[in-house]
């Protein structure tokens, strides 16, 4: 994917069209302190993070966690500047079987006086709703980067709540079918097992993002006090999504659990039966077995002696397998 580069301006929160056009121009665009800026940079190379870190002077651990693969949500205050890592839900989250890769997509964000930088390596994510909810919030805006932050960072959690839902609607689909014959079927094992992974997944990247929101919120500046209900706000959505994540995770433990527990119910239905059916035919096989070996039996040669052999074989029998299905034996 070639590089993509993305920047917005405000100026006393209303947009301006002094956006820096290349990596190489966000330093000079962030001298004027009366300018807050957006840049955004989807797939950038080695050669461009290098670049980046030039001009910001970011530090080259920072960068790292920006692109290195498996990094967890996080973030941290730096001599100039704050960054954060997160990851938000792609839209086939709850319906793909795929990889992580196709679930979600992680942002990375470096936070300065008066610009937010974004390093994504996919642009799979839809920015659209962070945009309109910036345009829409313009007197936040005016307040800095902290504001443009929250903004992103409520959209994410945002889908967090999306996602989950879509899981919890799934887990309840797997609970109506699991009386059914269909819970028998792999397709229904395969569909549970994919639930508590993805669900696995989630509550490894929502479960941090309460300390990446303290981490950043600590070190805000005390002239933007007027954020607080905001971002208190997002604390507690935040924990909304673990607690129902969390409580997802119990639900889905209980359908494999009782899931178990149907299939011993079945095979010991199955042992019994195959039990009851033996011991029914265990009763002509010992009459004809003890007549079988020679010994002679009343009426031997006879008509009557046949039908009495046959009822001596059949009324047992019947008897015996009319006493366990009506103990449900069979």
């Amino acid at each position: 994917m070639a590089l993509s580069f993305r920047s917005l301006a405000w100026r006393d929160g209303v947009p301006c069209d002094e956006a820096p056009t290349d990596i190489g121009d966000i330093d000079r665009a962030m001298t004027d302190q009366s300018l807050l800026i957006w840049a955004d940079i989807v797939a950038p190379t080695h050669e461009d993070l290098q670049v980046l870190a030039t001009e910001l002077g970011l530090d080259t651990n920072a960068l790292e966690d920006a692109v290195a693969p498996f990094e967890r949500p996080k973030a941290a205050q730096q001599e100039n500047y704050q960054y954060f890592v997160t990851y938000a839900t792609l839209p086939s989250f709850a319906s793909t079987l795929d990889d992580e890769e196709d679930q979600l997509t992680r942002i990375a964000g470096f936070i300065f006086d008066r610009a937010l930088v974004t390093v994504r390596a996919t642009d799979r994510l839809d920015l659209s709703r962070v945009l309109q909810r910036w345009h829409t919030n313009r007197s936040l805006i005016r307040l800095g980067p902290t504001a443009l932050v929250h903004g992103l960072l409520d959209v994410v959690v945002d889908g967090y709540f999306t996602t989950v839902q879509e899981l919890d609607d799934a887990i309840e689909n797997l609970e109506d079918d699991l009386f059914s014959p269909s819970s028998r079927s792999t397709e229904f094992q395969r569909s549970a097992y994919d639930v508590r992974t993805k669900l696995v997944t989630l509550r490894r990247i929502v479960l941090p993002m309460r300390e990446v929101v303290s981490v950043l919120w600590r070190h805000r500046e005390d002239r933007i006090r007027e954020l607080d209900p905001f971002y208190a706000d997002l604390s507690d959505h935040i924990l909304r999504a673990s607690e129902w994540t969390e409580s997802l995770r119990d639900m889905i433990a209980s359908v494999f659990e009782t899931h178990l527990s149907l299939q011993d119910q079945r095979l010991n239905n199955v042992m019994k039966k195959l039990a009851g059916w033996a011991a029914v035919i265990s009763v002509p096989t010992l009459v004809t077995g003890w007549f079988g070996i020679n010994v002679p039996y009343p009426g031997e040669g006879q008509d009557a002696g046949t039908v009495a052999a046959a009822v001596l074989v059949v009324v047992p029998a019947v008897v015996l397998y009319l006493i366990m299905k009506r103990n449900d034996w069979i």
